[in-house]
């Protein structure tokens, strides 16, 4: 029990083993994901590839139950953020069964093991620790944003709807030019034509480009928060061992 659990938390020269063995398995498994999308590949070579990924999934199950069992508060691990990755990065697998047409889905999963390197990776653990941190801000923002996008959208709809009646035709519809403006993504396809449109776009955008850059400055506090307990907690380890 002590052994496997030295193991699972990275500790010595088997758990680092450990550790680098399933960073290289959420690299080759995303590898996969790209390698299956390629067109002429032959009935052979997909076979091979899901036999890996099927390898893959069994070694990820493993190491999921293995992390169950060392936990102390297994509830707690199940709901944790990390716990949750995990899981999603094996479950759909398991829950699409024979079913076809759930395999794209299944594969689009995948993406998520991604995530998982955080348990492997100091800046990615202090870019986790910098999001707790700054959780209701960033919910905050995240409600002004879509408050925002709203009401651009019902704006926009009331002032190009006679003027454009099959792009703005409804609020929805109103809602994907609200989306692609404040992000300054622009297709060019659906832009306002009326002189009230044109001049609500301005005032939209420049509140919208404040609130966006919000966040940037929430996390680059949160970051250098994390990093001073990140140190602190180093300190404390180097005078416990003295």
């Amino acid at each position: 029990m002590k052994l496997i659990k030295e193991i699972i938390q990275g500790e010595g020269r088997l758990g680092k083993v450990f550790d680098y063995t399933i960073q290289i398995f959420i690299f080759l498994s995303l590898a996969l994901l790209s390698i299956e999308t390629l067109p002429n590949l032959t009935v052979k070579q997909r076979e091979i590839l899901n036999f890996i990924e099927l390898v893959i999934i069994l070694i990820f199950s493993l190491e999921y139950c293995l992390r169950l069992y060392v936990a102390p508060k297994k509830f707690k691990f199940v709901f944790s953020f990390l716990g949750i990755v995990d899981l999603l990065a094996i479950l759909p697998f398991y829950l699409a069964g024979l079913d076809l047409k759930a395999i794209r889905f299944v594969r689009l999963f995948r993406i998520i093991r991604l995530l998982k390197l955080t348990r492997y990776n100091t800046a990615l653990q202090r870019i986790y620790r910098a999001l707790l941190l700054a959780k209701e801000e960033l919910l905050l923002f995240l409600f002004s944003i879509t408050l925002l996008l709203y009401l651009s959208s019902v704006g926009i709809y009331y002032f190009e709807n006679k003027a454009q009646p099959e792009v703005f035709s409804s609020v929805f519809e109103s809602f994907w030019w609200a989306v692609i403006t404040l992000t300054t993504v622009g297709y060019g396809d659906v832009v306002p034509i009326t002189l009230g449109g044109r001049c609500f776009t301005i005032v939209f955008l420049i509140i919208g480009l404040g609130v966006i850059a919000a966040p940037t400055g929430l996390i680059a506090s949160a970051m250098n928060t994390a990093r001073t307990e990140e140190k602190e907690k180093e300190e404390e380890e180097k005078n416990t061992k003295n």
